[in-house]
C-alpha cells in the first residue's frame, strides 16, 4: 500500500487557485477512478473533481472554505500496489495553515483537468502565514493529525448508517449527506442540517429540504452557543455587523464591472412600448405540440427579437481591442444571459445564438437556465459572450442602467410587463407595457447606431411575427 496526494489542478482559463466547497468523501472511505471527490469554485464556476486513484481516503489536505493554489495537494489516498511518493510539506502542516508545496509532481491525467507541464513552485500568498477561518462541513471527518474539537456530550456522532436509519431519531446526528451546494446553501440561510430528516431513501438531503426548512418558523439555527428559532436569528442578526469575504464568483464580477465601467464610456438609451401582441403570441406557442414541453417566455422572444435585431446593425456585435487598436466584428452572435445565483452573478453565453430555430433556441436558454442556477455552468459557456440580456423585470423592476459585459458594446435590460392605460388606435386601453433600457460603448456605438438598433428590437416586440418571419 502507498499513499497518493491529489493536487488541486489547473481546470482551464488560466486560473491560479480555487476555493473548496465542500468535500464529497471523509476519512476511511473506498474510492473508485472518477469518483467525485471534491467541489471547486474557481473565479468561473463550481467545478466537481473526480479521484484520479482507486483506494482509501487516508487524509483531507485542505479544510471546506480554504482558497489553495493550483498544484497543492489538497487529498491522500491510500493505493494498492503503487509506489509511494515523498510526503510534501503541505500534507504535514496542520490544517488552515499556511500551504507551501515543491514543484509539483505530476499526477494521472484526468479528463479536462491536469497540471500544465509549465507548472512549477508557486510563491505562497501574502496572507498565507495566518490560519484560514474556516467552518467545517458536518460530512468532512478531519484527520486523526489534525483533530477537530468534538461535538457537544448531548449529540454524539452516529455512524453512517444510523444518520439514515431512523426517520425521527432522538438524537440529532451530526454526520449528515447532502450535496456541497446544498450545504452552501443551508449555511446562507441559516439551516442546521443535523435537523432535517430527508426523505430520499439514501438519505441525502435536497435543496428542496433545505428551502422548506428555511421558511419554516420552526427551525432552528445556531446563534453563539445558543439555539433559537430562525426567525427570531434573523433579527437579532440585523444588530451585529457581519464580514462576508470576497472571492469566487463575487470577486470577478466585481472586478469586471469596475474595469468595465471605468473603460468604456456607457451611454444608456430607453424605449418604452406597447408588448400586447408578443404575450399574446407567448399564449399560442405555448398551446402548440412542438413547444409543449419547452418553456415559453416573453424573454425567450426579446432574444430572438435582439438576435434579428443585430442581423440589420451587425456594427452593435464588435468589441473593443485596446492592444491591437482595432475594432473587432463579431462572426456570430454569442447571447449572453446574465442570471442571478447563490454565488452572485454570472453571464453563461449561448453560442452562435443566430443559427438556432426558436425552440432550439428556447432548449438552449432553458439549459443555461439550469446550470446557473445549480452552478454548474460550463467555463467555456462563461466565456467569449458578444451582446448580453439582463431580464431585470423577473424581479418586478421597470428597468435598469445596466453594465457591460467586459468585452461586448451592448447590454439590455429587460424590464416587467405589466398592464397600463396606452393609446391604442386612437383609444386608452389597457395594454402589455414594458421598458428597455440599451447601453452600450460610446467608442464602438454612436447614438445614431444604438438608437436605431433600440428602435429595431422594439419593433420586433410591438410585431413579434413578423419579426420571427
Amino acid at each position: 500500500m502507498a499513499i497518493k496526494q491529489f493536487r488541486l489542478p489547473d481546470v482551464g482559463e488560466g486560473l491560479t487557485e480555487a476555493e473548496i466547497l465542500g468535500w464529497s468523501v471523509a476519512v476511511g472511505d473506498v474510492v473508485k477512478v472518477n469518483q467525485v471527490l471534491v467541489e471547486i469554485e474557481t473565479a468561473k464556476a463550481a467545478v466537481e473533481l473526480p479521484s484520479p486513484f482507486a483506494g482509501k481516503v487516508s487524509a483531507l489536505l485542505v479544510e471546506a472554505g480554504q482558497t489553495v493554489d493550483v498544484g497543492v495537494p489538497i487529498i491522500e489516498i491510500e493505493v494498492a500496489g503503487a509506489e509511494p511518493e515523498p510526503r510534501s510539506a503541505a500534507s504535514a502542516s496542520s490544517t488552515g495553515a499556511a500551504v507551501k508545496a515543491a514543484a509539483p509532481k505530476r499526477e494521472p491525467v484526468l479528463v479536462g483537468y491536469g497540471v500544465s507541464e509549465s507548472a512549477t513552485t508557486r510563491r505562497a500568498r501574502k496572507n498565507a502565514a495566518s490560519p484560514v477561518r474556516t467552518e467545517i462541513t458536518a460530512s468532512v471527518a478531519a484527520p486523526p493529525a489534525r483533530p477537530v474539537a468534538p461535538p457537544p456530550a448531548a449529540a454524539p456522532v452516529p455512524t453512517r448508517a444510523a444518520s439514515t436509519a431512523s426517520a425521527a431519531p432522538s438524537v440529532a446526528p451530526t454526520h449528515v449527506l447532502a450535496k456541497p451546494l446544498v450545504r452552501k446553501l443551508a449555511k446562507d440561510l441559516g439551516v442546521d442540517l443535523r435537523t432535517i430528516v430527508p426523505a430520499r431513501e439514501d438519505g441525502v438531503i435536497t435543496r428542496e429540504e433545505v428551502e422548506r426548512a428555511a421558511s419554516s418558523p420552526e427551525v432552528a439555527v445556531e446563534t453563539g452557543s445558543v439555539r433559537a428559532p430562525a426567525v427570531a436569528a434573523a433579527f437579532t442578526a440585523l444588530a451585529e455587523d457581519r464580514r462576508v469575504p470576497i472571492k469566487g464568483v463575487r470577486k470577478a464580477t466585481a472586478a469586471a464591472m469596475v474595469a468595465s465601467a471605468f473603460t468604456a464610456p456607457h451611454v444608456t438609451e430607453f424605449l418604452t412600448l406597447d408588448v400586447t401582441r408578443t404575450m399574446k403570441l407567448v399564449t399560442r406557442l405555448r398551446e402548440q405540440p412542438d413547444f409543449r414541453d419547452v418553456k415559453v417566455s416573453p424573454l425567450l422572444i426579446t432574444a430572438k427579437a435582439l438576435i434579428s435585431a443585430v442581423g440589420k446593425f451587425p456594427e452593435i456585435n464588435t468589441s473593443w481591442d485596446e492592444a491591437a487598436q482595432e475594432i473587432v466584428l463579431r462572426g456570430s452572435v454569442n447571447l449572453g444571459i446574465a442570471a442571478a445565483t447563490p454565488r452572485g452573478l454570472v453571464v453563461p453565453n449561448i453560442k452562435a445564438a443566430e443559427r438556432l430555430t426558436l425552440r432550439q433556441l428556447a432548449e438552449a436558454l432553458a439549459r443555461l437556465t439550469a446550470t446557473a442556477r445549480d452552478g454548474k455552468t460550463a467555463l467555456a459557456d462563461l466565456t467569449g459572450g458578444t451582446i448580453t440580456i439582463t431580464n431585470v423585470g423577473v424581479f418586478g423592476v421597470d428597468t435598469g442602467t445596466p453594465i457591460l459585459n467586459p468585452g461586448e458594446a451592448a447590454i439590455l435590460a429587460f424590464g416587467a410587463i405589466k398592464q397600463k392605460p396606452w393609446v391604442h388606435k386612437g383609444k386608452i386601453k389597457p395594454r402589455w407595457v414594458t421598458t428597455l433600457a440599451l447601453s452600450f460603448d460610446h467608442r464602438l456605438v454612436d447614438g445614431e447606431l444604438g438608437s436605431k438598433f433600440l428602435r429595431e428590437l422594439g419593433r420586433g416586440l410591438e410585431d413579434p411575427a413578423a419579426a420571427l418571419l
